[in-house]
């Protein structure tokens, strides 16, 4: 809970409105704007939404969700039951705040208006395999709330990417013409986050981590038995991804020249 309820809300908690007003009185509840109220322990960047009249969204919801939200959306996303300046908007009408935090439905649906496309796809693969939706599922929820382009554009989505930057690779090398297999198996067994003719792509998903050294191990273990089937992997930072891509799709184009040279050469 964010600690932000409307009378409503409290009523139906068992708070009538002397007892909201006792509360108030007592500190025990603050009084954001008219049949808006917090607790003392609520959230500060909800309580700024309501307080300008909207509800938290877009990014800043499906962050606090915890789905993986690329960086450059600080700030709070709000939006407002009128589309305002300042405020974000989405395709259609303005919706009412009913409540402190847009449900995810209503958040993706401005994020696709916020976001640039290949970002919209990092978070909406994120809630596809969070939540354990498919394509489909989601498309069916987001009825109403999407123009025909986002529509277009959740056809590009994959539930089965398990971060960000493994979403990133995808649709940027995609988008370069090369195709991609998702969860590849490996010749050791398990999956791999990604393949491109025998390479296979592994993509950190966290800026900054510890390393888990049975994990570490298990990796290069697993490394050097695909180096030994001919599947040689290539391991992208975090940092790579997001901010050395044109270094990494110099590489992986290097590696698919040379292995076609080769593999006609042996022909």
């Amino acid at each position: 809970m964010s600690g932000v309820f409307t009378r409503d809300q409290l009523q139906r908690l068992g708070h009538d409105d002397a007892v909201i007003r006792r509360e108030v009185r007592l500190g025990h509840l603050t009084r954001i704007r008219d049949g808006w109220f917090a607790t003392p322990t609520a959230e500060q960047q909800v309580v700024e939404a309501v307080r300008r009249g909207g509800a938290l969204s877009c990014a800043s919801a499906l962050k606090r969700a915890g789905f993986w939200v690329p960086p450059g959306y600080g700030g709070a996303h709000v939006r407002a039951r009128r589309h305002l300046p300042g405020y974000c908007r989405f395709h259609g009408r303005a919706r009412p705040v009913h409540d402190a935090v847009d449900p995810v439905g209503m958040a993706l649906a401005y994020a696709a208006k916020c976001m640039a496309d290949e970002d919209f796809l990092v978070v909406a693969d994120s809630v596809l395999n969070k939540n354990r939706l498919t394509v489909d599922d989601l498309r069916c929820d987001l009825t109403g709330l999407i123009d025909a382009k986002t529509s277009r554009l959740l056809d590009k989505c994959d539930p089965r990417s398990q971060s960000g930057t493994e979403t990133l690779a995808r649709v940027r090398l995609r988008a370069r013409g090369y195709r991609v297999r998702v969860q590849p198996r490996r010749p050791s067994g398990g999956h791999a986050d990604l393949g491109v003719g025998r390479l296979i792509i592994e993509c950190d998903s966290r800026e900054h981590h510890e390393v888990d050294e049975i994990q570490y191990e298990k990796d290069r273990l697993q490394d050097r038995k695909s180096l030994l089937a001919r599947r040689p992997t290539i391991r992208l930072t975090y940092a790579m991804v997001l901010h050395k891509w044109d270094d990494v799709l110099a590489d992986i184009a290097e590696f698919v020249r040379a292995d076609r040279h080769r593999d006609r050469r042996a022909c």
